[in-house]
């Protein structure tokens, strides 16, 4: 399903999460995460901006808002 080893689309971040990293999208995980990569103070959202950068952290930040809103 994923042509690269990092999601480009909503679709590829959820089969990434649920499928190849066995987790469940449950509603307090989800808020749990939106909150950890909203907190620019948090060490492990530091380093994914590092890693990844701004532009993906709101990305992924935006696919977990849309997987919430689908609860």
């Amino acid at each position: 399903m994923l042509d690269g080893l990092i999601p480009t689309s909503y679709d590829e971040w959820y089969h990434c999460i649920t499928v190849e990293c066995g987790l469940s999208l449950t509603s307090s995980f989800i808020k749990e995460r939106i909150l950890a990569m909203q907190n620019t103070d948090d060490f492990r959202t530091q380093q994914f901006v590092e890693i990844y950068g701004s532009e993906y952290h709101q990305q992924v930040l935006n696919w977990f808002q849309q997987a919430q809103e689908k609860r």
